[in-house]
């Protein structure tokens, strides 16, 4: 089962959207060094979660909040 996160970062003031497996893990790794994209975010912190999801029902929320983003809020509705 999947989990459907987002995280915060209070000193880049950005959100991070995903899923995984293994929520505590993932947390981990977003807060470690490794020379990408989060690094610039690091202390990262769980602000919402949704969790014991099928990876199709995962797929399918970040796909809506990617249409709301991309501002397609009709397209995310039939989704």
């Amino acid at each position: 089962m999947y989990s459907v996160y987002i995280l915060y970062s209070k000193s880049s003031d950005r959100y991070y959207v995903g899923y995984t497996n293994d929520l505590k893990r993932l947390v981990a790794e977003h807060n470690r060094k490794k020379g990408k994209y989060t690094d610039a975010g690091i202390p990262w912190e769980i602000v919402h979660s949704e969790q014991d999801l099928s990876g199709k029902k995962c797929g399918r929320i970040l796909l809506r909040r990617k249409c709301i983003k991309a501002g397609n809020p009709e397209i995310a509705e039939k989704l």
